[in-house]
């Protein structure tokens, strides 16, 4: 069973907006809302060339990378055809009085190999 982490509220993240959660160790994660209110939660770093994907613009269930326009979905964290690879997805938990949590052992051990920004 998870342990979450309770990290913001929906009404935190913008519509069709992110939310950048910074860890001790690894890359900052980037919260997503769409249209729909449905939440999702990426690496945010483009597989292309690490571009910050909190800062693109969501469209449907993907995010456009503010460097050289990739779309990257947002369910899986993959790019799009014709582009190629993906960043690291968390799983994400919204309740109904609105709060947002990510998992917390996913936060600790995803993705950390790598040097934070």
């Amino acid at each position: 069973m998870a342990d979450w982490k309770p990290i913001c509220f929906l009404a935190d993240i913008p519509v069709l907006g992110a939310r950048r959660v910074n860890r001790r160790e690894g890359y900052a994660i980037a919260i997503f809302r769409n249209a729909e209110d449905r939440v999702f939660a990426l690496l945010d770093r483009c597989p292309h060339k690490g571009g910050p994907l909190s800062q693109g613009i969501v469209f449907g269930d993907s995010v456009a990378c503010p460097l050289h326009n990739w779309t990257i979905g947002l369910a899986d964290g993959c790019a799009r055809a014709p582009d190629a690879g993906c960043t690291q997805r968390f799983t994400v938990k919204l309740d109904d009085s609105g709060q947002v949590f990510l998992d917390a052992e996913e936060l600790r051990t995803r993705a950390v190999d790598t040097a934070a920004a």
